[in-house]
């Protein structure tokens, strides 16, 4: 059976909730042994629901990271099981792995990582190059994907003529041009100036509405996790506080 398959199939919900994307259950990531042992992720339980737009927080060290990288099956744990959409992850070989991601997740990197020689609607079309799909069709997802972030008229622009905040919606841009059912985003806002991290946050809660995609973000700011609607925070590895922002954040 196809991995793409396999991922269709949903593990049964209650009713009145939408159905999981995310469940962890008793995770652990655990680096070194003996006096050397460091626990990443300490026996992690939590549910991320489709359309969630989720803020994972922490301090340095507390394995926020950890556990966006395993989300985001760049990452495995030590114990523990990982289902996608009720499907256990750890069953999936390293070609399944690249598929999920490809096809079931964006990524939004702080650092935006941009192709810096070529124009903002090429290195919006560099994911449905790797998927093959044909010159015109991927030429009209990306421009409507520039779109949708507010750049269209903008699509020869390189990242040198655009502004930090004008280069991260272009990220953002390359995430949703496969119209994945997740956005996992780590720090979109780091490298940014207040009002620019606003913008984007606002142009993230704007699509989450439209679209009921599932957000998922790191950040140490709380500022920038008051625009979830849930946020996840550790300490030293283990989930200590689940909820709104204003309770979790007070």
């Amino acid at each position: 059976m196809s991995s793409s398959a396999r991922l269709r199939n949903d593990d049964p919900e209650t009713p009145d909730l939408p159905p999981a994307i995310i469940r962890m259950r008793n995770i652990f990531k655990i680096y070194g042994s003996g006096s050397a042992e460091v626990r990443a992720l300490d026996g992690v339980d939590l549910t991320i629901r489709d359309g969630e737009f989720v803020a994972i927080m922490g301090p340095s060290g507390s394995g926020k990271s950890t556990c966006m990288n395993m989300i985001g099956c760049l990452d495995v744990p030590s114990a523990g099981e990982y289902l996608f959409r009720g499907v256990n992850v750890g069953g999936l070989d390293r070609d399944e792995l690249a598929l999920l991601r490809r096809h079931f997740m964006g990524f939004i990197f702080q650092s935006f990582n941009l192709l810096p020689r070529v124009n903002a609607l090429a290195n919006v079309e560099l994911p449905l190059i790797y998927d093959g799909v044909r010159r015109s069709e991927r030429r009209a997802r990306a421009q409507e994907a520039l779109r949708i972030v507010g750049l269209a008229g903008r699509e020869s622009a390189t990242p040198s003529q655009l502004s930090g905040g004008q280069q991260q919606r272009v990220a953002i841009a390359r995430a949703l041009v496969t119209e994945p059912p997740i956005l996992l985003a780590d720090e979109p806002t780091g490298n940014l100036d207040t009002a620019m991290a606003d913008g984007i946050m606002s142009q993230l809660v704007q699509i989450r509405a439209e679209r009921g995609i599932t957000i998922i973000m790191v950040t140490h700011e709380p500022d920038i996790a008051r625009y979830a609607e849930r946020v996840l925070y550790f300490v030293d590895g283990k989930l200590v506080k689940d909820g709104i922002p204003a309770e979790v954040l007070s």
